[in-house]
């Protein structure tokens, strides 16, 4: 399987209220801009790349790369997350010709400068974005850290090497007026993330809310939403399932309704802060996802003093599995054949988009 940084490569790469507020301040965060191409963002959905991961990887190597805009458009989604083929000229106006004929917002997934000398190859690729169309840009800088730390100091150099580049991106994203939706990635537990990004203070920096992420650092999804709601920049929209293992509990995407998430209220909390807000589909087609809870490793990046996880919040989450068992079998790929897998990422798809047309007015 393709991890998802190769797959967002191969394809181009916000009473209720109080409580959206109860702990931290954010900043005035401005509405997305109505440009051409998001003029439409304000009734249906757009796709990410992973969600259509299995089409994308079936392409390669083939002599027809997989096109997103293309396919979301098939779908009759209303926007993308892509890059533009390049950042010459003449690209970017064919691109964001493309967009407008569909009426399709964009949003993008820039590299991110690690340091001074990569500030200009950032603003690039900023000034090229903004010349696409596009309307906000995506950025997942974390893996998942359960998984890829043994200690705990390189977890909190990870988290201050993000803190850095994106102090480097903000003067040329406020330049140019782009926003940027940082993911809740499973690298941050929210209260993390929102945090920082009160002490960031930028307009143009705020959060692209997954809705499901951060079940797999212990948070119930409503209190995820309710913290990053104030920061949300637009959103990665998906429902999600649980089950319990050796370990701790599997966690997957599936397709909305038949999961357990409360998907309406999440998107009536967001359009609180944005009437505008943008939703893209991300229900990923692969095998359940291990939170491995019961096992030491599973804690080792989470220090009282720097980034707690409450027992509680340990208690409340593995309550929530066990009274939450799946309806039907978890999703799972492995042992499929290609094909087979492709036809199933489009059958979980379609009925993510007729629900979302059906229940959430998207």
């Amino acid at each position: 399987m393709f991890s998802r940084r190769q797959v967002l490569a191969a394809t181009g790469a916000a009473s209720l209220w109080s409580a959206i507020r109860h702990s931290v301040a954010a900043p005035s965060i401005p509405q997305l801009e109505k440009t051409p191409t998001s003029a439409k963002a304000f009734v249906r959905m757009g796709g990410t790349p992973t969600a259509f991961a299995l089409h994308s990887q079936a392409a390669m190597g083939g002599s027809q790369p997989f096109d997103i805009v293309e396919h979301c458009q098939s779908l009759n989604l209303a926007g993308v997350q892509t890059n533009p083929p390049s950042t010459e000229p003449e690209a970017i106006k064919a691109f964001r010709q493309k967009l407008e004929k569909y009426s399709m917002h964009l949003v993008c997934d820039p590299r991110l400068p690690r340091q001074d000398s990569d500030v200009a190859a950032f603003e690039t690729q900023i000034k090229a974005f903004k010349e696409a169309g596009a309307v906000a840009c995506h950025a997942a800088l974390t893996g998942r850290r359960y998984e890829d730390y043994t200690t705990f100091e390189p977890f909190k150099q990870m988290f201050e090497q993000c803190k850095k580049s994106v102090e480097l991106a903000e003067p040329i994203l406020r330049k140019y007026k782009m926003r940027l939706g940082i993911e809740n990635h499973k690298g941050w537990r929210s209260p993390e993330q929102a945090n920082w990004l009160k002490q960031l203070g930028s307009e143009w920096v705020g959060v692209c809310l997954d809705f499901g992420n951060n079940i797999s650092l212990c948070e119930e999804p409503m209190e995820t939403c309710r913290a990053l709601a104030p920061y949300t920049v637009f959103a990665h929209i998906k429902d999600m399932a649980v089950e319990e293992y050796e370990d701790g509990f599997l966690l997957s995407e599936v397709p909305m309704g038949e999961g357990i998430l409360n998907l309406k209220e999440m998107v009536q909390m967001l359009r609180k802060v944005d009437p505008g807000m943008i939703f893209d589909l991300e229900m990923i087609t692969r095998d359940p996802l291990k939170i491995p809870v019961f096992t030491s490793k599973y804690w080792v990046t989470f220090d009282d003093s720097y980034s707690p996880l409450p027992g509680r919040d340990l208690a409340r989450v593995l309550g929530m599995v066990k009274k939450n068992r799946p309806k039907a079998p978890l999703p799972r790929i492995t042992g499929l054949a290609r094909e087979a897998q492709v036809k199933l990422e489009d059958e979980y798809n379609s009925k993510c988009i007729a629900y979302a047309r059906q229940n959430l007015e998207l």
